[in-house]
C-alpha cells in the first residue's frame, strides 16, 4: 500500500534542522528532553525524506556544500516537475520495454503522485548523503565484490524467475527500498519511529512495517550461523549518542537491486554501525557506516538529518497484496511455453 505525498512540513523543524546543522548554535543535550532514567529522549515519528542524492553529482567534483541559491532552485525544481507530472495528459502504456521508466525518465511503475521523496534538501545542504569517501560517492567494489556482481547479473540472466527465491528482498517484501538497514530515502513511506525504555530501543519502519528490536543490556550476540534479515543488532550509549552494531545479515538478503540504488549490495559479512544522535529539538541525526568487503574496497559512511513529524504511520500491506509476485513467475513460465512451443 502507498501513501499521499504528504504536504505538510513544518518550517520551523526546517530552519531548526538547517542553523543547527549548518554550524548555528550547538545543541546543549543537558537541555534536550530526556527519559526518565537519563537518556537523550529519542522517541517519536521521524522523517527522512530528501531529495539529496546518494552520490555527489560528478560535475559537483569535490564540492561537499550547495549554496542556499542553488539548495532553493533544487528544491524549486522538484516542485515544478511534480506539477507537470501531476497536470500533464495520460497516456497509453505501451507493451515492451522497461515498465520502470517512460522514455522520458519518468515513473512507468506508478503515477509520480504515488512517490513520495519529498521536496528539500538536506538541511545541512551537503551535496550527498554520502560523506565518507570525502569526494562524497561509494568507493569501488573489491575484487571479491566485483565477481559476486558479476555472477549475479549473469545468473539473473540466465535464471530471471525460475522461483521466487530468484527475487531480491523487495520484491519478495521481506526488506524495504528505504529502511535497509541501513535507513536510505527512496520510494515513499519514509518514517521511522523510535520507541525506547532503559534496556532497549525499537525502530519500527514504515516501509514493509519492520520491527528492529534493540537490546542495550550488554547481552552477547547471537552465534554466527544465526541469519536474520534485518541482521542481530546490539545497542550501546557512547554519551548522549546511541550506537547500533549489527552483523549476522542473511546472505542472500541482497538489499535491493531493482531501483537505482542497483549498486548496492551484500553479503553476509556485512557490518552496520548506526549512530542516533538528537541535534535539537526537532531534528535526529543519522550516520551509518556500511563495512562489506565481500563488495566494498572500503567502508562508507552516510549521514541524513530527520525530522521531527506529527504525521502517522501509513499501513504497507505488502506481502499480503503481493499480486506481482504470482503474475511475474506466471509470465515467465508463459514464456518459456511460448519458447518451447516454437521449436
Amino acid at each position: 500500500m502507498t501513501r499521499p505525498i504528504r504536504t505538510r512540513v513544518a518550517c520551523a523543524a526546517l530552519f531548526a534542522g538547517a542553523v543547527a546543522l549548518a554550524g548555528g548554535p550547538a545543541f546543549a543535550q543537558s537541555d534536550a528532553l530526556r527519559t526518565p532514567w537519563g537518556h537523550p529522549d529519542l522517541q517519536g515519528m521521524w522523517d527522512h525524506r530528501t531529495i539529496t542524492p546518494l552520490e555527489r553529482p560528478e560535475e559537483l567534483g569535490d564540492r561537499e556544500f550547495l549554496t542556499e541559491e542553488e539548495a532553493a532552485s533544487q528544491e524549486q525544481a522538484v516542485i515544478d516537475r511534480n506539477e507537470y507530472l501531476l497536470t500533464r495528459p495520460p497516456e497509453t502504456t505501451a507493451a515492451g520495454g522497461s515498465v520502470d521508466q517512460r522514455a522520458d525518465g519518468t515513473p512507468g511503475f506508478y503515477n509520480n503522485f504515488w512517490l513520495d521523496t519529498g521536496t528539500r534538501t538536506v538541511g545541512t545542504r551537503r551535496t550527498s548523503l554520502v560523506v565518507d569517501p570525502p569526494n562524497g560517492r561509494l568507493p569501488a567494489y573489491s575484487d571479491a565484490g566485483r565477481r559476486k556482481v558479476e555472477r549475479d547479473r549473469e545468473y539473473q540472466r540466465e535464471h530471471p524467475a525460475d522461483s521466487w527465491l530468484d527475487f531480491d528482498g523487495t520484491d519478495r517484501c521481506l526488506i524495504g527500498v528505504n529502511n535497509g538497514p541501513p535507513i536510505l530515502p527512496a520510494a515513499y513511506n519514509q518514517n521511522l519511529l523510535v520507541v525506547q525504555n532503559e534496556d532497549w530501543v525499537l525502530l519500527v519502519a514504515e516501509m514493509i512495517h519492520t520491527v528492529r528490536v534493540i537490546p542495550l543490556d550488554g547481552r552477547p550476540a547471537l552465534p554466527a550461523h544465526m541469519r536474520q534479515w534485518a541482521g542481530d543488532a546490539r545497542g550501546r550509549w557512547d554519551g548522549d549518542t546511541l550506537v547500533v552494531e549489527t552483523a549476522n545479515f542473511v546472505a542472500e538478503r541482497l538489499w535491493t537491486t531493482a531501483n537505482p540504488m542497483g549498486r548496492l549490495r551484500t553479503t553476509g559479512d556485512l557490518r552496520l554501525v548506526e549512530r542516533f544522535r538528537r541535534i535539537d529539538a526537532d531534528t535526529l541525526e543519522y550516520v551509518a557506516t556500511i563495512d562489506d568487503p565481500g563488495i566494498w574496497s572500503r567502508p562508507w559512511t552516510v549521514s541524513i538529518p530527520m525530522l521531527r513529524t506529527d504525521d502517522a504511520m501509513f499501513e504497507y500491506a505488502c506481502h499480503e497484496g503481493n499480486y506481482s509476485m504470482p503474475n511475474m513467475l506466471a509470465g515467465e513460465r508463459a514464456r518459456e511455453a511460448a519458447e518451447a512451443a516454437s521449436r
